[in-house]
């Protein structure tokens, strides 16, 4: 059969539809990316926000419109673990629906889809971590690899440990084995995946420990990690991260809130002044480290004053940059019992003041980057102008830069030349092959 999955959502989507392409071509199936020859359709959906799972909802009942009356349609991830049997009835022709933790059963799903039957597999299971799935199939330059399934935070805005379950940790042999493979298919740049990378633990292998363990790998240029949470960030996985040559110095660790009040309603587990005190030590220990964040706006109870607390909290710390959003309640988490009484209109105007500030501060943030020389990891052709490379430096900085010939895969050292809100600008100056030492720039 011929399979065509599209993935929304987070980088942890983009990891399973790639674990889940791998058990597909192992079982004897074949990929298609044209949806006229399908012969399966699936969509990998995402419900962290009602936004991102309407748009989901919306894309199925097209699909079913787009494609052969006899394809099998279905949803896989975590609008399907939410909604389960219900989505049966709000799409017309859907024919199955797999959750996170039985997508070990696609292959015979897909293998018995579209004859009439109607297969709806929800069931949880927390010690299922796929350490036993096919090796992958394909790689980019910049990749990820999953080394936890699931959270035992419980924030109370958050449906994510309702979808996918408690924690646990995938074997750091299995890590290791994952990583190896993805190297030998061309990838230069991994970025590991959990929900709170800093709980991982495999007997006595801690996430710190994990980190050097791939540092060792011959051929991988880079490792990044995401994401943290603020109330366990560890002081040995601080100084992995100053020690480690290829672990890049950058760390998203998502605060949320600027204000002690909206913390505790959150059940965030620290206060502001212990993020401060974090991002202090964080930055002394690895200069030139790059910190970005996700905000939200509009939480149930949210004062002006509140929020003026999450400004102040931005200024004071200058994220490089942040993931924000307004509030949206998820049916089933401890917040969706709040009431949801800060206005629409309100949410959306503290959104834009809090991105409009931001803004600011990643723009002047990049203009005290200009002239200096950056290490990057050089991409391919930018999307808007093909006749310029695209990569990332070692802080997770976008950089579009002019550079004689190609140079995908390579590590480059740029100066540069200007920036703009979210990207920086300059020229390639070296090739690291053709100097006589490591680059040891930012």
């Amino acid at each position: 059969m011929k399979i065509y999955i599209e993935t929304y959502g987070c980088q942890m989507n983009e990891c399973d539809s790639a674990m889940i392409r791998s058990m597909l071509v192992s079982a004897g199936h074949s990929l298609t990316s044209d949806l006229a020859e399908a012969d399966v359709v699936m969509v990998n959906s995402c419900t962290v926000r009602e936004r991102a799972e309407q748009r989901v909802l919306g894309r199925l009942r097209h699909l079913r419109g787009l494609i052969a009356k006899d394809a099998a349609l279905g949803v896989i991830g975590c609008v399907a673990q939410r909604m389960g049997k219900r989505l049966l009835s709000e799409v017309r022709g859907l024919d199955f629906v797999v959750g996170t933790d039985r997508y070990a059963l696609i292959p015979d799903v897909v293998e018995k889809a579209g004859h009439g039957l109607k297969r709806v597999e929800t069931d949880q299971d927390d010690s299922e971590d796929y350490g036993d799935c096919p090796g992958p199939i394909t790689a980019s330059l910049s990749d990820f690899v999953s080394v936890m399934r699931g959270c035992n935070n419980y924030c109370s805005y958050c449906i994510v440990p309702y979808v996918r379950g408690r924690e646990r940790s995938v074997p750091h042999e299995t890590v290791l084995t994952e990583v190896k493979a993805l190297v030998r298919l061309g990838m230069r740049d991994v970025t590991l995946l959990g929900q709170n990378v800093n709980s991982y633990r495999d007997g006595s292998v801690t996430f710190a420990r994990l980190l050097g363990i791939i540092n060792d790998i011959s051929g991988l240029a880079r490792i990044r990690f995401a994401t943290s949470h603020p109330k366990d960030l560890s002081e040995e996985l601080i100084d992995a991260i100053a020690g480690l040559d290829k672990v890049c110095e950058h760390i998203h660790l998502p605060v949320q809130s600027g204000s002690n009040a909206i913390l505790r309603r959150m059940n965030r587990s620290y206060t502001r002044e212990d993020y401060v005190a974090l991002i202090g030590n964080i930055r002394k220990k690895i200069p030139g480290v790059a910190v970005t964040t996700d905000v939200i706006t509009g939480f149930p109870g949210e004062t002006s004053e509140d929020f003026r607390a999450t400004l102040s909290l931005m200024e004071e710390i200058r994220f490089d940059s942040a993931f924000m959003f307004r509030y949206s309640v998820r049916e089933g988490t401890s917040a969706g019992a709040l009431n949801d009484d800060v206005p629409e209109a309100t949410k959306i105007e503290r959104l834009k003041t809090t991105i409009e500030l931001q803004k600011g501060i990643t723009t002047a943030i990049n203009q005290g980057l200009i002239g200096t020389l950056l290490e990057v990891l050089a991409d391919g052709p930018s999307k808007r102008d093909a006749s310029r490379m695209f990569g990332r430096s070692r802080s997770g900085k976008a950089v579009v830069f002019e550079c004689p010939d190609e140079c995908a895969g390579e590590l480059i050292h740029v100066r540069v030349t200007g920036c703009s809100a979210w990207t920086l600008h300059g020229e390639a100056e070296a090739r690291q092959k053709d100097l006589a030492r490591p680059f040891d720039g930012c």
